[in-house]
């Protein structure tokens, strides 16, 4: 079932302003820090780390930065909607404005797979695709990925 695939409390959807690449990573370890209880700059490394391996923007605007972490329970995830595009090196070389950030535990092979998957899965559909980029604010974001991780999961 995919709401079992990775928690998304709806604090961690927001509208953010970020100027670079590196900004984005420093808000979405901002957010998971202050949402999970996590360590900011173990975080921060983290998800740098990987995104020194490739670029984890894979096309049409969206980002999907992710790692694996120490003394995680299960995969979490953050959601941001940026004000402006920004350049992220992605596939197509399309700027990003929406970015899900997704941490799995380190032993989490299969489960961090299939989170991602599903997240690419919802960021490809292009209804909810537009439906992201039109929506108002915080709330109707959440809202929107609440239900599509729940029609994925049907």
């Amino acid at each position: 079932m995919m709401a079992a695939l990775f928690t998304l409390l709806p604090e961690a959807v927001s509208t953010v302003r970020a100027d670079s690449k590196a900004g984005i990573l420093v808000a979405l370890a901002d957010n998971f820090a202050r949402i999970y209880a996590l360590d900011q700059t173990l975080v921060l490394e983290r998800i740098e780390e990987r995104e020194r391996l490739g670029s984890t923007g894979f096309g049409r605007g969206v980002a999907i930065p992710h790692a694996r972490m120490p003394d995680l329970a299960r995969p979490v995830a953050v959601f941001l909607k940026l004000t402006s595009p920004v350049a992220f090196d992605a596939a197509d070389d399309m700027p990003v404005d929406l970015v899900f950030g997704l941490l799995s535990p380190e032993n989490a092979g299969a489960a961090h797979l299939h989170a991602l998957a599903a997240m690419s899965r919802m960021m490809r559909n292009e209804v909810m695709h537009a439906a992201l980029s039109a929506a108002p604010g915080d709330e109707a974001l959440y809202g929107l990925l609440s239900n599509g991780i729940d029609r994925d999961a049907a």
